[in-house]
């Protein structure tokens, strides 16, 4: 029998699976219903509801992303709720095409139930990575509808 895991080492797998770019072995972290909010969001989903769609979601990140992510500076804290934890961290960022390095804030709000993630709500400085890999130009232009 295999011990259920709790919300820190949760977080800690998916920390650890996006620093070293295991994005398709990620979903298996949330449960079949899990809902995922990224407030700051700039275009695209802000909310997605369910392990397939974060499958494909993590999926298409994966293939897209010309970052290499290093987290630095994790905080996490534990709350009055034994399934809830607030983590805080940057991720020291280096952008493959542009050759930018720069650094990243991010807070995630985790609920996590028998060892999978249920719900997250991810706050993550979005328009830093927009500026260093020099999509501002197509920003702009998604969020004017052009």
């Amino acid at each position: 029998m295999s011990e259920t895991l709790s919300p820190r080492a949760v977080f800690q797998r998916l920390l650890d699976g996006i620093a070293a770019g295991r994005f398709e072995e990620l979903a298996e972290l949330y449960a079949e219903d899990a809902v995922v909010e990224t407030v700051y969001e700039p275009v695209g989903p802000r909310r997605i509801e369910g392990r397939a769609a974060l499958k494909e979601r993590f999926r298409a990140v994966g293939a897209a992303s010309p970052l290499e992510l290093i987290p630095e500076n994790v905080v996490i804290r534990e709350t009055d709720d034994p399934e809830v934890i607030v983590s805080e961290w940057n991720y020291r960022v280096h952008h493959q095409v542009t050759g930018k390095d720069f650094e990243v804030a991010n807070i995630q709000v985790l609920r996590v139930r028998d060892g999978v993630i249920v719900s997250s709500r991810d706050f993550h400085d979005h328009l830093a990575l927009v500026v260093a890999g020099g999509m501002l130009p197509q920003l702009v232009a998604a969020l004017d509808g052009k």
